[in-house]
């Protein structure tokens, strides 16, 4: 039987809550198309902090390049807020993503029938079958730039640094372009061209890469018009491509659109098979402990999981047909509503594994 190695980093918060109904899933799946997984967890955030001192400890980042995918919890929580930039769990996400060379950033949102009434945006508006995917560069950008404090006129100041170079935007460029030839081939390129010339740049060059997928149409947005355009009319969208700080908002307010945070997953990626998956949701703090987290985006991020790294397509398949099929039957309370039964985050992972 083939066998997969996961390394598993639950973090804080409801990160062991919610990793943990992922593997049932996976376990599940496993059993259902002839594969298994083997789990080896490490640390990371700030549980790491606690153990270790630091929010990514070495043995983590080896942990994750031996194995054939990863799954994240989530990290962060209010008792390490105070903590220096460096050393606050946020760092050990932006160091795992760069040890591992993920620079593409996958966050799809959609709208599960079901769960129609629980989006924001009236169903003439999302069309009752919302689905676009936000391509997202994650290695690059502002996060990664230069950053520090200095003076202005005798007065404390700060900066940060947006830079790209063509290569960091060609190949995030080719990863969206790719993915469309697959959807319903269509791009739009967001960015900030009129103000920024790392915009300028990025423009350009995602207009030259085009040109080697002639099968899908592109079209440029600046962010802000974007955002409008996400409220206005999200059903217009198919694949999103982005820079590192304007794909965070904007994957957000996606996942607003969808009902809740707590449905969307998300994949990380880089040159090789072997990526990074967590829900886009946080770490909950005021949950954790409370058995009444979402755990469907990490079971999701699982199926990304599924159909990414480790090439099991059916055992993807199955695993979103039964979060569907789940959400027909009972809701965690973020999603309440349609007169269904509300249940913890143990159960609905128990009755998405039984649909398996």
């Amino acid at each position: 039987m083939k066998t997969y190695r996961i390394a598993v980093l639950a973090g804080d918060g409801i990160g062991p809550e919610i990793t943990a109904q992922a593997r049932r899933a996976l376990d599940r799946a496993g059993e259902r198309f002839g594969f298994a997984l083997r789990y080896e967890e490490a640390l990371l955030g700030g549980c790491a902090i606690d153990a270790a001192g630091l929010p990514l400890p070495p043995e983590t980042v080896d942990c994750c390049k031996n194995a054939d995918a990863t799954l994240l919890g989530a990290v962060g929580g209010p008792q390490w807020d105070g903590l220096p930039g460096a050393r606050r769990p946020e760092a050990g996400l932006l160091g795992i993503r760069s040890a591992l060379g993920l620079f593409s950033n996958l966050r799809p949102a959609m709208i599960f029938p079901p769960l129609q009434t629980a989006s924001p945006l009236k169903a003439e508006v999302t069309g009752g079958a919302l689905d676009l995917l936000i391509v997202r560069e994650l290695t690059g950008g502002i996060y990664f730039g230069a950053r520090g404090r200095c003076e202005v006129d005798g007065q404390p100041a700060a900066f940060d640094t947006e830079q790209y170079s063509v290569p960091e935007i060609e190949r995030i460029a080719r990863v969206a372009f790719s993915l469309a030839e697959k959807r319903r081939g269509r791009v739009c390129s967001v960015d900030k061209a009129n103000v920024l010339e790392s915009s300028r740049l990025w423009r350009e060059t995602v207009a030259r890469i085009a040109r080697e997928f002639p099968g899908v149409a592109l079209e440029h947005l600046y962010v802000d018009n974007c955002a409008m355009q996400l409220v206005r009319d999200p059903k217009q969208f198919d694949v999103i491509v982005t820079s590192n700080l304007f794909g965070d908002i904007l994957s957000d307010e996606a996942a607003m659109i969808s009902g809740s945070i707590g449905m969307l997953p998300s994949a990380s990626l880089g040159a090789g098979k072997a990526g990074l998956y967590e829900p886009v949701h946080g770490s909950a703090p005021d949950l954790a402990g409370r058995d009444a987290a979402n755990p469907l985006a990490a079971i999701l991020s699982a199926a990304m999981m599924l159909r990414y790294s480790l090439d099991e397509p059916e055992a993807a398949a199955a695993v979103e047909r039964a979060v569907r099929q789940a959400l027909e039957q009972a809701r965690t309370a973020d999603i309440a509503g349609g007169g269904l039964p509300v249940c913890g985050c143990a159960e609905m992972g128990a009755r998405v594994c039984a649909l398996i």
